[in-house]
């Protein structure tokens, strides 16, 4: 399975971190609107990523719920039949949530930048540093650490829970 190290923090004012993300990125940031389905799994996470009615991702990935900087494993399956997909794991495991936002994504070299408009819930920053195979958890740690500094990103605005998790705590368990 793939390897990234992820940071999500919660951030206050969307356009001044847009400002900040926009002066480290690689290039203009992509648009992107998702809806995710997450799926009851015992071992890890399951969710399908619906970008149009067609095309989406499954997506299996395991990663502790701790705050700071943590080493998520994943694997990814493109559909171009989401909505029948949806219907077919809703059947056979139930859904324990759902989340729907508006992701810009920057990228910095190898790292992914979201900037999250998360319906129901306000706006987030999260880091996804791809590692490499040869690269140690411990690097990408100090990537997402040092852009942590760059950005001013202090310690209590880290979150440590999944976004499914943070809804289904407030009661938002089926937006619209």
């Amino acid at each position: 399975m793939a390897r990234n190290i992820e940071i999500k923090a919660r951030i206050d004012d969307f356009s001044a971190m847009h400002e900040k993300l926009a002066l480290l990125a690689d290039g203009l940031p992509d648009i992107i609107e998702q809806d995710d389905t997450f799926f009851i799994c015992p071992h890890g996470r399951l969710k399908l990523r619906t970008f149009s009615p067609v095309l989406g991702e499954l997506i299996f990935y395991q990663r502790p719920d701790k705050a700071g900087p943590k080493t998520s494993f994943y694997q990814l399956t493109e559909t171009q039949d989401p909505d029948s997909l949806r219907e077919t794991l809703t059947l056979a495991y139930g859904t324990a949530g759902r989340v729907i936002k508006q992701r810009t994504l920057f990228m910095t070299s190898q790292t992914r930048l979201h900037l999250d408009r998360v319906k129901h819930l306000g706006d987030y920053l999260e880091f996804e540093v791809v590692l490499d195979e040869d690269e140690t958890p411990e690097q990408g740690i100090a990537i997402a650490e040092d852009l942590l500094e760059k950005l001013g990103i202090g310690r209590q605005e880290l979150v440590d829970q999944a976004y499914v998790d943070l809804l289904n705590a407030k009661g938002k368990h089926h937006q619209d």
